[in-house]
């Protein structure tokens, strides 16, 4: 067939869709929504893999270090030793800790009672945790200062951003207090979220030496934050036990961020095969309906198919017609998918501050399942309408 053949082809195919534009429409809907539930998943879970990617090259070589049990089952607090020995192991850049303080509690006033804190814990921390957990001392505070060497001697406060909204405390000024653990302390900031360290939004943070001397702290961290050479994040590790506790390292508990990180993005897209499948579905249906209009057009379209067979159309080209009319609707119900897939992922992106990934291969694959989809659909209402005689078409009319 030459080029004009096939130009006519494509003409003639579009002229017959538009002639059935609401059942055109409703027929494409089904393609449509199946690619764009395709393309979403696909868009939206390659849009947190390249967020995942982004955090774990910032903190692929944070590592915590937590207090365990022995092998008795008692609690193996870490030694007072722990932090400035491996402080000294080479490969680490930075190091800070916090302690617990137990039953410890944050109120408002003095008024209100113990039981509603809130759940509010309390940690003392040193003026470095924030580098350390790569949020910097200005970036990681909404409101307020963090701890310094001054204020960390003093009754003062951080409260994390959801215990600032828990105490009902969204601004920090000279006469902003809470009621912690019998006295009171000045707030002198307010953190923003911290996504690696989740429990620190819901603390407030003292220092050391303020913990020791007024609230029975004694001085023994329960976790350490460090940060170490990125090419060297496994050795530290593997000597890690030993060097925090030399007598119990089987009761030192080591994690890496990134590995939570890692777990989390699997969590959120543990339901994108469920989401392919019943695009799939969606495919699936709307792959029928263009079946069905297309065999509904062959009835209705007999006079024409048999006048264009007595002027000496050839059944293959009847077919062909057919054919493409059946392609050419799953492809615009396939460009739509892709279209309404793109702008889900965008919308997705910029609500969950990620960067917006499309894969190319997404499109493709959209693009190429609905035509494939058209071609499948519209094969025997093509060859039934090849197989209609003009005769018997032109009396059937």
């Amino acid at each position: 067939m030459s080029r004009a053949g096939y130009t006519s082809l494509a003409l003639g195919a579009l002229l017959g869709l538009r002639a059935r534009k609401l059942r055109t429409a409703l027929s494409g809907l089904g393609i449509a929504i199946g690619i764009a539930a395709a393309v979403a998943v696909l868009g939206i879970s390659a849009s947190s893999r390249a967020n995942l990617l982004a955090q774990l090259g910032a903190e692929g070589n944070l590592v915590t270090v937590s207090a365990g049990q022995g092998f008795d089952g008692t609690p193996a607090p870490l030694p007072l030793t722990a932090e400035p020995m491996i402080a000294r192991i080479p490969p680490v850049e930075s190091v800070t800790a916090i302690g617990y303080v137990p039953g410890a509690t944050v109120r408002r006033t003095a008024a209100i009672p113990a039981i509603d804190s809130g759940g509010i814990a309390v940690y003392a921390a040193q003026p470095g945790l924030l580098g350390t957990l790569g949020a910097g001392n200005e970036q990681g505070v909404a409101a307020g200062t963090f701890l310094n060497a001054a204020t960390a001697r003093y009754p003062a406060v951080v409260l994390g951003a959801v215990a600032a909204q828990t105490l009902g405390i969204a601004r920090v000024g000279p006469a902003t207090q809470v009621f912690l653990d019998g006295r009171y302390f000045a707030v002198i900031g307010i953190l923003r979220p911290v996504p690696l360290v989740p429990a620190l939004d819901e603390s407030a943070l003292v220092g050391f030496p303020v913990a020791d001397a007024l609230l029975g702290l004694d001085g023994s961290p329960t976790q350490i934050y460090l940060r170490a050479l990125p090419d060297q994040v496994q050795p530290v590790v593997s000597v890690l036990p030993f060097t925090a506790n030399p007598a119990q390292p089987e009761a030192v508990q080591v994690s890496l961020p990134s590995s939570i990180l890692a777990a989390r993005a699997a969590a959120r897209t543990a339901y994108a095969g469920l989401f392919l499948g019943l695009g799939a579905v969606a495919v699936l249906v709307g792959g029928v309906g263009i079946a069905n209009i297309m065999v509904i057009a062959i009835l209705e379209r007999r006079a024409e198919i048999g006048l264009r067979r007595a002027l000496g159309a050839t059944r293959r080209r009847v077919g062909l017609q057919f054919l493409t009319e059946s392609v050419l609707l799953s492809a615009l119900g396939g460009a739509a998918g892709v279209l309404a897939g793109a702008a889900a992922t965008a919308g997705y992106a910029v609500a969950s501050g990620q960067p917006a990934v499309v894969p190319p291969v997404s499109v493709a694959l959209g693009l190429g399942i609905a035509m494939g989809t058209g071609a499948l659909a519209g094969v025997y209402p093509a060859a039934r309408a090849a197989r209609l005689a003009p005769a018997e078409a032109l009396r059937a009319s």
